[in-house]
């Protein structure tokens, strides 16, 4: 299974509306003989893709997969089919398939005869890439990620309104390669006419990565002329309301959104409820005043404090990052290791993940 996900985490954030899953057939003495991953939408399914490469040594084998295999025909055929065709003789899906109209996979197979388990490291698989999808199929909205980077006393600018830089070279480039996992990055008005940001996902020369997100601007006032936001691919959603702004880029297909605003987007999206997971990137530096990074988020006193639960806590070069989740520990996460924090101390930044693309002979996502 963790090879399915490290399957699935090579193409994050190349594949929605659809789930990113991962899938790996084992032949029937247990040895790995095919891995495959979603292909963009239109493209074949994980399971699809590593029957494909399996080839007749699939037959009596196994299939693993991060997602209960699909059971509808959309653009492309049931995966139930090609498992049953292909005479597989076991599967282990890490995660039960919550859309209505897919699921029922497993059922289907074991009808067929196929011997079917569910759950197989459910809380870390449904905690990576699946964790977005999930999120939309669950509440029928993206997925929002806050990204903010900010000194120790929570300053993102200095009095003057300087900002460029709070945080060094390794941080950046983390931000570079999540913007590349995700499929919208939105900014508002403020921020567009104040920083100018291209919002592009690029490596440590400034060129372009592969896979880039669309770009969004939420606000009422036009963006400056000549710009780098004013281009005919950026999307302006003309509103300052966050369930708006969501509602315009689902229907575009888009799952997992990262929030770059400012302090006053950030504080509207966090007092609508509409923020899931906070990325803070914080510099061991002070700057005592200046903009701080965030806004009202309607909190007005002490016993409305918004409390987040963290995931995760790591030093990227000079920098703290802190992964947090807000309200509720989600359910597939609430195993005997929900509650704790993982740390680690990070002294480079690896090269971000390849936008598409896998090999059994990869060493890793």
């Amino acid at each position: 299974m963790r090879l399915a996900l490290a399957a699935s985490a090579c193409v994050h954030g190349t594949t929605s509306p659809n789930p990113p899953v991962g899938c790996v057939v084992l032949d029937a003495d247990g040895i790995v003989v095919g891995v495959g991953a979603t292909a963009p939408p239109g493209g074949p399914h994980a399971e699809v893709a590593a029957l494909a490469e399996a080839g007749e040594r699939a037959r009596g084998g196994t299939a693993v997969v991060t997602l209960e295999p699909c059971s509808h025909h959309g653009r492309t055929p049931p995966c139930t089919d090609a498992l049953r065709a292909a005479g597989v003789a076991a599967v282990h899906a890490a995660v039960a398939d919550p859309n209505p109209v897919a699921a029922g996979g497993a059922e289907i197979l074991r009808a067929a005869g196929v011997t079917v388990t569910v759950g197989t490291l459910a809380d870390q698989v449904a905690a990576g890439p699946l964790r977005a999808w999930l999120h939309t199929q669950r509440t029928g909205r993206p997925h929002v990620t806050w990204k903010f980077a900010a000194t120790l006393d929570g300053r993102s600018a200095a009095a003057d309104g300087t900002s460029r830089w709070i945080t060094g070279p390794a941080a950046r480039a983390r931000v570079h390669a999540l913007r590349a996992t995700s499929d919208a990055v939105v900014v508002g008005t403020g921020t567009a006419l104040a920083d100018d940001p291209a919002l592009t996902a690029r490596d440590a020369d400034g060129a372009l990565l592969a896979r880039q997100p669309l770009r969004v601007v939420a606000g009422l006032r036009d963006v400056a002329p000549g710009s780098h936001l004013d281009a005919p691919d950026v999307l302006h959603v003309r509103t300052h309301d966050p369930d708006e702004v969501l509602t315009a880029l689902h229907t575009r297909g888009v799952v997992d959104v990262l929030l770059e605003g400012g302090p006053r987007l950030a504080g509207a999206f966090l007092a609508a409820g509409r923020v899931d997971r906070v990325l803070a990137h914080v510099a061991p530096a002070l700057l005592g005043a200046g903009t701080a990074a965030l806004g009202d988020a309607g909190v007005g006193t002490i016993g409305e404090i918004m409390r987040l639960h963290v995931a995760h806590v790591e030093l990227v070069g000079g920098d703290i990052l802190i992964d947090a989740q807000t309200g509720a520990v989600p359910a597939a996460a609430s195993g005997p290791t929900a509650g704790a924090v993982d740390t680690q101390v990070v002294e480079t930044v690896s090269a971000p993940r390849p936008a598409s693309g896998w090999s059994p002979d990869s060493s890793g996502p």
